[in-house]
């Protein structure tokens, strides 16, 4: 028998093993199937139409004037906000945003209809829970947005008693006239930039994390030097035949799910197609190699999915969706790079927001090869602590 046929009979050897164990538990099936596809799920219907609506406040109407109620129904008509409680005071009110119940209120002071009127300097005040920045920020928003007209309503009517045309009233009242063009997303739709970003964070933790347990637990288990000689002491076949069938179901999830996102949802996408998938598999591989890599250098499950799960977690932030990487401390704008999502991150932006060619990001492919490498070069650590055994007992 020639040493390529041995190592083909080798690889279906392990591969077959690693089936064996992959349907006895239920665990591989649902850390490596049905997660990603809930998270899938989860991403792609979130944002519903788009955008935050009905976030519930409240109104604290002191005043109970004809003005007031007018102001009351134009914030009920304000898609973003719904109006769910009415309070008489601002203590029950303030109780309720800090119990989460609401996310802001609104005040409208005594004689606040009497103060407009005459130009006493009404004042209307609004609270919101900035604790939670997104809801917070959008619940700000809209109050800002609803009132602003309000706030110049006292000066325009002064200014019509003393005989002020109209037209002159709005080059004073707005001298500047502002022109907003949203590039890339006109309709300030959240779905369009978060939704394919953050399925793909949540992704390579799980990704991550399977990829760990999955080598991990035959030394947790005590069965590494089993495995090790079904692949007759060839580390490289071990891993890349035990490996392999989470490889194919996540490349085929992450195909599915960009076909979810840009096919069956609708996110507009100005990119190759093709090349899409391809630095999604790539994406994929390079994130199984980082998990390898790390698990090589101090191969204790119990301490290292601790490390992993933290690097998948950072991902979120360094990844550049949340917050600009350009715009981080230079040492966390370097260690964003060491990521694959950063790198994949970058990719789907320029496809999604630039309609850029390959010339564009062919760096970024580029790094994914560079984390198999990585991960290579450190399998003879990882083969010599299968055999020294001295990590099976570490809790």
């Amino acid at each position: 028998m020639s040493e390529e046929t041995n190592h083909i009979s080798t690889f279906r050897r392990v591969l077959r093993r690693e089936l064996n164990r992959m349907t006895s538990r239920r665990i591989y099936f649902g850390t490596a199937i049905v997660l990603p596809l809930f998270t899938l799920f989860f991403m792609a219907t979130i944002f519903g139409s788009g955008e935050m609506e009905n976030l519930p406040v409240g109104i604290v109407d002191l005043d109970n004037s004809a003005t007031s109620r007018s102001l009351t129904r134009t914030i009920e008509a304000v898609p973003t906000l719904l109006v769910t409680r009415h309070f008489v005071d601002e203590y029950e009110a303030r109780q309720s945003v800090q119990n989460k119940e609401i996310y802001g209120y609104l005040v409208i002071p005594h004689n606040f209809e009497q103060n407009s009127v005459t130009g006493k300097g009404a004042v209307l005040s609004y609270y919101y829970h900035y604790a939670l920045l997104a809801v917070g920020g959008e619940v700000m928003a809209a109050f800002e947005t609803t009132l602003k007209p309000i706030e110049v309503t006292p000066i325009a009517m002064e200014a019509v008693e003393l005989g002020v045309n109209t037209d002159e009233i709005e080059t004073f009242l707005l001298p500047i006239l502002a022109s907003d063009h949203p590039v890339y997303n006109p309709a300030l739709n959240y779905s369009i930039y978060l939704s394919q970003s953050f399925f793909y964070v949540l992704f390579q933790i799980l990704v991550l994390l399977v990829t760990l347990y999955v080598v991990g637990s035959e030394i947790k288990f005590k069965t590494a030097n089993e495995w090790l000689d079904c692949a007759n002491g060839n580390i490289l076949i071990a891993i890349i035949a035990k490996v392999l069938p989470y490889t194919i179901i996540f490349c085929i999830e992450g195909v599915f799910a960009n076909y979810i996102m840009f096919n069956v949802i609708h996110l507009p996408f100005n990119g190759s197609w093709l090349m899409l998938n391809l630095s999604s598999i790539l994406f994929i591989l390079a994130t199984q190699s980082l998990s390898l890599f790390v698990f090589s250098i101090f191969p204790a499950i119990a301490i290292i999915i601790s490390i992993v799960s933290m690097l998948g977690s950072l991902g979120a932030t360094l990844s550049g969706i949340t917050f600009p990487v350009d715009n981080m401390y230079p040492l966390v704008h370097d260690i964003s790079y060491l990521l694959p999502i950063r790198h994949y991150t970058e990719i789907v932006q320029t496809m999604l927001y630039t309609n850029g060619d390959y010339q564009y990001y062919w760096p970024s492919l580029v790094v994914f090869f560079i984390f198999p490498i990585l991960a290579l070069l450190l399998l003879p650590r990882l083969r010599k602590a299968i055999i020294s055994r001295k990590y099976e007992d570490i809790e």
